[in-house]
């Protein structure tokens, strides 16, 4: 057998191997959750705040397959779940999702969506509390199977609901490890901080940061401050505006829920059908180039065997590359499937009006907006109600 002939028959082996088939996970293993050994007393339990998570839309490349309305959705999304499971474990006081960072928590929990496409979901969680000190910093990945988009399955869990009880363990064990002193410090370190931001000149020299960059409690206000007792009563309200946005983020998440399940499904079955039509596509395109090069310095040959079969092998090497190409439009169908689901989701989540005790208030997506100007609103409250307080006689000079 000549060397060209040889050549083609190595070819066709290549040609007649099976695609390549992505390997999916069969199992979806959700850890339980952990409890305290312990139950605490209430005014020990710390309070939670939940950011809404960054999106990771900074920097993404078009090719990735990222849909930015839909992540901005999962970014509102994926927080109350996280609470949910925070709450369940009974180690916290209030968890709460909150729009930004500006709010006094003595927990603060912030993420960024790394990766979600149905099959994987990656996160980057930060969490510390409202001294300063760190708890946590990592990554935290998990991934799906196809069964855990069963209607029976997804009627119990989330399709990733392990990612968010391995972080709610991991808060678990490192609230474990604080002691009493250390509780009590970060509840008063939170309400002085929360003075603070209203009354700075009031409330500046109360705390101190450490070299570590840690607060400290420098002093303590007067057990009965008449400014310190108008701090609290502006805190209440302020918790209780979160309350009521806590009731649009579920009603959000109830509303999402149906849809974006639905959607995280297909967009499973895309993503794994557009991985093999992309393999199939590149080993057919590579596989029919390869033939007709073969093909051509065969067709040269002497050897009027060799001559013939390198003519099949162009033909053949012709199919193939007219395949790879048909393939790779075939690829490009779905992910205009998956553009068209990402559009379809977003006019089914679009945020609707709440309504507060004194006004109406429109939350289309602008959450954050609508909590600046309540913080205004408040600081507003909290300089009139500090007016009308009886400044003591100033002392008279004999």
């Amino acid at each position: 057998m000549t060397a060209a002939l040889r050549l083609l028959t190595a070819l066709l082996l290549v040609l007649l191997l099976p695609a390549c088939v992505s390997q999916t996970m069969k199992t979806t293993a959700v850890p339980p959750l952990e409890r305290p050994a312990e139950a605490l007393p209430e005014e020990l339990l710390l309070d939670v705040g939940i950011v809404v998570f960054d999106p990771g839309l900074d920097d993404y490349d078009e090719d990735q397959q990222i849909y930015p309305e839909v992540r901005k959705a999962e970014a509102r999304f994926m927080p109350r779940l996280l609470a949910e499971a925070m709450q369940n474990s009974g180690a916290w006081g209030a968890v709460r999702v909150i729009p930004s960072d500006r709010q006094a928590v003595d927990l603060l929990v912030q993420g960024t969506i790394l990766k979600s496409d149905g099959e994987e979901l990656e996160l980057h969680i930060r969490a510390k509390d409202t001294r300063g000190q760190q708890w946590l910093d990592k990554n935290y990945s998990a991934h799906a199977s196809r069964y855990a988009y069963n209607s029976a399955t997804r009627s119990s869990y989330d399709a990733f609901q392990a990612i968010y009880h391995m972080i709610a363990n991991d808060l678990v064990r490192h609230q474990q490890g604080l002691k009493t002193a250390e509780r009590e410090d970060i509840r008063l370190v939170t309400e002085l901080l929360f003075a603070r931001s209203f009354s700075p000149e009031a409330f500046d020299g109360y705390l101190q940061e450490n070299r570590k960059g840690i607060l400290v409690v420098k002093r303590l206000p007067a057990a009965e401050d008449p400014m310190l007792e108008r701090i609290r009563s502006i805190r209440e309200r302020d918790q209780l505006f979160v309350d009521t946005l806590q009731e649009h983020y579920s009603h959000f998440t109830g509303e999402m829920q149906a849809p974006y399940q639905e959607w995280r499904r297909m967009s499973y079955e895309e993503a794994i059908a557009l991985q093999e039509l992309q393999a199939e596509s590149r080993r057919r395109l590579l596989a029919g180039g390869a033939a007709i090069l073969a093909g051509i310095y065969a067709a040269g040959s002497s050897d009027r065997s060799s001559r013939a079969a390198g003519n099949v092998a162009i033909i053949g090497g012709g199919y193939m590359l007219k395949s790879g190409l048909e393939k790779r439009a075939e690829a490009q169908i779905h992910v205009a499937a998956l553009e068209e689901l990402g559009m379809s989701l977003e006019a089914e989540i679009t945020p609707q009006v709440i309504e507060l005790e004194d006004r109406t208030v429109m939350l289309s997506g602008n959450v954050e907006e609508q909590y600046a100007q309540w913080r205004e609103l408040l600081a507003d409250i909290y300089q009139a109600e500090v007016g009308m307080l009886e400044l003591p006689d100033a002392p008279t000079t004999p």
